[in-house]
């Protein structure tokens, strides 16, 4: 294949279908039919000598090919439109589909108002939820399986600071918020109403909010350095789940403030201040480069930053 014959409008709608993961999706937001998509498709596959994207029941799959050569492309297009028409972004025209990755408790507090904010202002703008169950979604973002990851990434933001890595070069972050650990009770708790030691603290029974399923986490350590330890009677991987069980028992738990609200189980449950010192739980968003001026990607950056000014750090709400 020779670059110099290469139709570049045919890059524009492998973008689109791998965006979609559909012929139909893609044909509508470039405002072409589904058979001349495939059309388009059937002729960068002769010229790459590559199926590119394989039918399956539910849409189409990329090849490794393809995986590989989507970054690069999506980049150069974004770089393109940005140079070539700066200003002519219309919101209430954008055709595209967001991926986001952030666990269910912080999207609680970000979905509701984006979506508020699609309805309003981008009627174009199709959101897809995916599972957060990592704290390095780098990987994720650079195979472009991902536009935006958001959540607490303690050793991603460390090597960020740092410098570490080639792949940290690709990738760009914002704070969202910071927050703090807190123990959380319900109501009429026989500590509810008393000073919490850390002598009483340490006589309870816990619950452990733990995504991997792990017994051991942040609080055991900080309770080792003071050569005490808590028993923790149950661990469970969801907030809506641990809410249920501490407003229905005289189990305690650690949550960070601002996910309390996420149990949804908030007016029945207190929280009181942890008899010994936790860092703070900063909320980033992580994105790749190559989405960096992209005006839509830059749009929904800031519905999520607006989330948070427009109502307060939610850290700092009881």
């Amino acid at each position: 294949m020779s670059f110099q014959n290469l139709d570049l409008n045919l890059l524009r709608v492998f973008d689109a279908v791998m965006t979609e993961q559909n012929l139909t999706r893609a044909a509508n937001s470039l405002a072409m039919t589904q058979p001349a998509v495939s059309n388009a498709l059937k002729r960068l596959r002769d010229a790459l000598d590559d199926e590119l994207l394989v039918r399956t029941a539910h849409g189409v799959r990329a090849t490794p090919r393809a995986e590989a050569l989507w970054p690069p492309i999506r980049q150069a297009l974004a770089t393109l439109q940005n140079a070539i028409a700066p200003d002519l972004f219309n919101l209430s025209r954008v055709q595209i589909t967001f991926r986001l990755a952030m666990a269910d408790s912080t999207a609680v507090l970000f979905l509701p108002p984006l979506v508020r904010s699609i309805e309003r202002d981008a009627p174009g703008i199709r959101v897809q939820m995916v599972p957060l169950t990592t704290r390095e979604p780098r990987p994720m973002l650079i195979r472009s399986e991902i536009d935006l990851a958001v959540g607490y990434f303690p050793g991603v933001l460390g090597q960020l600071a740092s410098g570490q890595g080639t792949i940290t070069s690709k990738i760009r972050h914002q704070r969202l918020y910071s927050g703090k650990y807190v123990c959380v009770m319900r109501k009429d708790h026989p500590l509810a109403d008393k000073e919490l030691t850390l002598d009483a603290y340490c006589a309870a029974h816990h619950l452990h909010v733990s995504f991997s399923g792990r017994a051991h986490g942040l609080v055991d350590d900080a309770l080792a350095n003071l050569e005490r330890e808590r028993t923790v009677l149950l661990t469970v991987n969801q907030y809506f789940t641990a809410g249920k069980v501490i407003a229905n028992s005289d189990l305690l738990t650690v949550l960070p403030i601002h996910l309390i609200a996420a149990t949804g189980m908030a007016e029945v449950l207190i929280w009181k201040k942890l008899p010994f010192d936790l860092p703070d739980i900063n909320v980033d968003m992580l994105w790749h480069e190559r989405d960096s001026q992209s005006p839509a990607h830059k749009w929904l950056r800031e519905q999520l930053m607006a989330s948070v000014e427009g109502s307060g750090n939610p850290a700092e709400k009881k």
